[in-house]
């Protein structure tokens, strides 16, 4: 008895134990336990949103965001047993090689023998380091043991999404690029992918996985919503004349780097955006900087636009006033300032000085009426808005700078040499915005880069354009610098970019940059040409800026900037037929019926009946037909087809000729194009099957 009541005692202490034991992990620890419970059997994985495209004025796109895939392969998958990979090894290895073209056969088995029978610890392996597209990775679900389900094929392909620019190196810094952020997302850093990273990137999902029977099962999930689309203002069309050109020229003269930007005079949007510097490592051009946003620099000859503003505006000044310029050297101090002109204008009008860009002429200008009060130009150029960023939201835009007497760095040769773009910065797009406020009759707009947000075709967002300055000045001073700047064109420095389809107007500018180190010992010039276009109804202005030419080639703005701006201008003409002058010939407002060739009578009356053109086909019995223009209307007559003659095919197209003499049974020699003009063979005569006839068209 003493045994069982230690027996009975014994498993009264071990439940009690155990009872407690239970009570303890309920109360007093159960929120630990449970939780661990759920984090091996449930997980949440976040579920990425496709990120919002970037796209032209026209819809195309400029970046957008590709699914690729990386594939591996589960060898320990529960349905690839080792009978069916012996099987099919040989024939996934063959189709492997051939896709990828990268190993033979023979080394894509030994992976896959060694990754199945040799290699435990690795369940996962990677077939091949080269992501896959969409298109490809049908083709690979094709292949032996791969078109089976995962579970008994083992293929395994791991989503990730590449932001692409499909029409390359196209104002690629102005749209922007991403980054690494927080764990695997990207993020947009700089240019538009930056700016309207919360629109673009929308709003990432989540899964929620519970594992069930050994296997991670979907149970509900938070849907992603996709991001915004970004409608830009760029034109394609331009932007790639614009490259094109500018890359054309970089490398004619060997240049450092380079920028070329279009602008809508009327609204201030970008139509074109173009940054192209030398990447030292391969020697070719790329984007590797915004130089038109970023860059500020002296604006050398270009900007005495505004200097001659500002003497008309306070009335110092006539365009037909003369000014003395002499040899071309005059002394300011101890600094001499000289004419580009060896020898000197001598004495020449205001207007003269402006067209020939005479350093002396505007230096001399500025210094005798703003001498004794510099603080007069400097607040005219403030009134100009030149001392003002443009307010861009885009990252990294170059401050402009104009010093104030007083400053630190003023001296007595500050004012001339300001006068003519020196010791100010402005960068590329400030200066075109100050000429398009000139062209759009003295309203300077802020630059547009966006025009709409979109969210799967519906608008969300429209841009408006924004006005900086109302009016920069005076009607009078605004028609008196436009015919200056057309006369630049038209008899200054500029007459190389003259022609007679539309008028150009616009500066010249080469300036010597200085080097941070060196200052302007070591001479290196930029060239620049700013200017709009038609003359008279200006539709979109332009700027081109070439930083650091071989001074043996050239480094003049007319010479180097000059043709960049001339083939935009004229493409751009080309493609605008808005911009166009109407013809009024009274020709062009008759109403003719076009010329039409002969040929099939059904496929003639289709048409006709489109273009809405009338016919005469009283007393047609046949299928072919003769046509002929009688006032406005075509006429129609008979042309019999004999299979035992040698067919007529005088005035037809090539496609009707050739169908009538290839069924004839004639082989059939082709010179020219347009419509049959001679056969070699006469009309009407016989002929033996298979013979050769000759048709010239013209």
């Amino acid at each position: 008895m003493w045994r069982v009541g230690v027996c009975y005692t014994l498993i009264v202490l071990f439940a009690f134990c155990v009872v407690s034991r239970v009570v303890y992990l309920q109360v007093f620890e159960g929120d630990e336990w449970r939780g661990r419970a759920q984090s091996i059997s449930k997980k949440d994985i976040t579920v990425y949103a496709n990120r919002g495209d970037i796209c032209a004025a026209d819809g195309r796109l400029l970046a957008s965001s590709i699914p690729y895939y990386e594939l591996r392969m589960d060898f320990q998958a529960p349905g690839l047993t080792n009978i069916l990979f012996k099987k099919k090894v040989d024939s996934l290895a063959l189709c492997l090689s051939k896709f990828f073209r990268d190993k033979s056969k023979s080394n894509y088995r030994r992976l896959l023998w060694n990754a199945k029978f040799h290699s435990k610890k690795n369940r996962y392996v990677l077939i091949n380091r080269r992501k896959i597209n969409y298109n490809e990775l049908k083709k690979i679900k094709t292949f032996p043991l791969f078109r089976l389900s995962s579970n008994k094929g083992g293929l395994i392909c791991l989503h990730e999404s590449k932001r692409v620019q499909p029409h390359i190196n196209l104002a690629s810094r102005t749209i922007g690029y991403l980054n690494k952020g927080n764990g695997d997302e990207l993020i947009g850093k700089v240019g538009l992918e930056g700016l309207f990273e919360s629109d673009l990137k929308g709003i990432n999902g989540i899964s929620m996985m519970q594992k069930m029977s050994g296997k991670w099962l979907p149970v509900n999930q938070a849907d992603p919503k996709d991001g915004n689309d970004i409608i830009t203002t760029i034109d394609v069309n331009f932007q790639d004349v614009a490259q094109t050109a500018l890359l054309q020229q970089l490398q004619a003269y060997h240049a450092n780097h380079g920028t070329a930007i279009l602008m809508e005079v009327e609204t201030g949007a970008i139509k074109a955006i173009a940054n192209l510097g030398l990447d030292k490592k391969s020697r070719t051009y790329k984007e590797i900087y915004n130089y038109a946003i970023g860059e500020a620099t002296e604006p050398g000859s270009t900007f005495k636009l505004a200097s001659m503003m500002a003497l008309l505006e306070d009335g110092y000044v006539e365009p037909t006033d003369s000014i003395e310029t002499g040899n071309g050297v005059h002394r300011f101090y101890r600094d001499k300032m000289r004419d580009s002109h060896i020898g000197g204008y001598g004495t020449i009008s205001v207007q003269e000085a402006f067209e020939k860009s005479s350093n002396v002429g505007i230096s001399k200008l500025v210094n005798q009426f703003y001498k004794d009060k510099p603080r007069t130009f400097i607040d005219r150029l403030y009134e100009f808005r030149l001392n003002k960023t443009l307010e861009l939201n885009i990252k990294g835009e170059g401050r402009p700078k104009i010093k104030y007497p007083g400053e630190k760095g003023w001296s007595g040769i500050s004012l001339p040499w300001m006068s003519i773009g020196y010791e100010v910065q402005q960068t590329p797009l400030q200066t075109l915005s100050f000429y398009n406020a000139i062209a759009n009759n003295g309203k300077m707009m802020k630059p547009m880069f966006v025009r709409e947000i979109k969210y799967h075709g519906k608008v969300l967002k429209h841009f408006d354009e924004e006005v900086l300055k109302r009016s920069l000045c005076s009607k009078e001073t605004l028609r008196k610098v436009r015919s200056m700047l057309e006369g630049v064109v038209l008899r200054g420095t500029a007459t190389n970019l003259r022609n007679s389809s539309y008028s150009i107007a616009g500066k010249t500018g080469t300036a010597q940059i200085a080097d941070k180190n060196t200052g302007y010992g070591h001479k290196v010039y930029q060239a620049s040409f700013v200017g709009y276009f038609p003359a008279d109804k200006p539709k979109y202005s332009c700027i081109v800026v070439i930083n650091s030419p071989d001074k043996k080639k050239g480094f003049y703005g007319n010479q180097v900037a000059g043709p960049v701006f001339k083939t935009i201008a004229d493409k751009v003409y080309a493609m605008t037929y808005a911009m166009h002058p109407p013809k009024h010939d009274e020709q062009v407002y008759e109403i003719k019926v076009p010329i039409s060739l002969n040929g099939h009578k059904e496929d003639l009356d289709k048409v006709f009946k489109e273009l809405e053109v009338s016919t005469d086909d009283s007393e047609i019995y046949s299928d072919w037909v003769l046509t002929s223009r009688q006032d406005s209307i075509i006429k129609y007559k008979n042309r019999t087809i004999n299979n035992h003659l040698v067919p007529n095919v005088k005035g037809m197209g090539l496609q009707d000729a050739l169908y009538i003499l290839e069924n004839a049974g004639l082989k059939v020699i082709t010179t020219g194009f347009g419509s049959v003009k001679k056969q070699s063979i006469r009309p009407g005569s016989n002929f033996r099957s298979g013979a050769r006839i000759k048709i010239e068209l013209s």
